[in-house]
């Protein structure tokens, strides 16, 4: 681990609702983190010793499990996709609010019933979690990695149904596909390195300077 204390942030959905706890937290990033030509990923912070950096949704998970960020910000779906050990979750942010369910077709939905399925095939970028869920319900799942673009793979005969995160179902509806199981509610939670946090004193004090901005 690096001498600052690092913070990873996700890009996309969340950071717009994660930057003002940051500020209730005392974290004020640099006037270049706000930036959207900048590819800078590493931003000084008010802090002389706290740094931002700023990574796909994914990688949070993986820089604060591997030690090179010490806290993180994250949504719950990563956190039970990747189930890292080393992973410590104390603060729900309650934000970044949406759930992970499984679509399909609209014409297929209208004849079936997800309580009769012995084996699917799903497109997802979540092969685990899809793959728990099925496996405690008795399902056999096979499950086709996507990184995006779920939604076209029923059309295109790549899988029948998909396992994806859902807010307003829009997307869905827009191309075809209509919710038939929620697999869990989603929302953004703080992370923390398990060695960082008994080791690092600065970590536990900003978990606590989290948990008091979300109340």
């Amino acid at each position: 681990m690096t001498d600052s204390l690092i913070i990873a942030v996700p890009k996309g959905r969340i950071l717009s609702e994660a930057l003002p706890l940051l500020a209730k937290a005392g974290i004020e990033p640099e006037a270049a983190f706000s930036d959207e030509e900048s590819r800078a990923l590493q931003f000084a912070t008010n802090h002389a010793h706290i740094n931002l950096i700023r990574v796909r949704a994914f990688d949070v998970a993986t820089f604060v499990a591997h030690g090179a960020a010490h806290l993180g910000i994250v949504g719950s779906d990563v956190i039970d996709e990747f189930d890292y050990s080393e992973l410590y979750a104390p603060v729900d942010l309650n934000i970044g609010h949406c759930r992970i369910s499984v679509a399909e077709p609209i014409e297929m939905a209208a004849n079936d019933d997800p309580r009769s399925w012995s084996h699917v095939r799903v497109a997802t970028k979540y092969p685990n979690l899809t793959a728990k869920h099925f496996a405690a319900r008795g399902v056999q799942a096979e499950c086709v990695k996507l990184n995006g673009a779920m939604e076209i793979a029923p059309l295109l005969g790549l899988s029948s149904r998909i396992v994806d995160l859902v807010s307003s179902g829009k997307t869905l509806k827009d191309n075809g596909l209509v919710e038939v199981e929620v697999i869990a509610q989603v929302s953004a939670r703080l992370i923390a390195n398990r060695a960082a946090f008994k080791t690092k004193a600065e970590v536990g004090r900003l978990i606590e300077a989290f948990r008091s901005a979300v109340s």
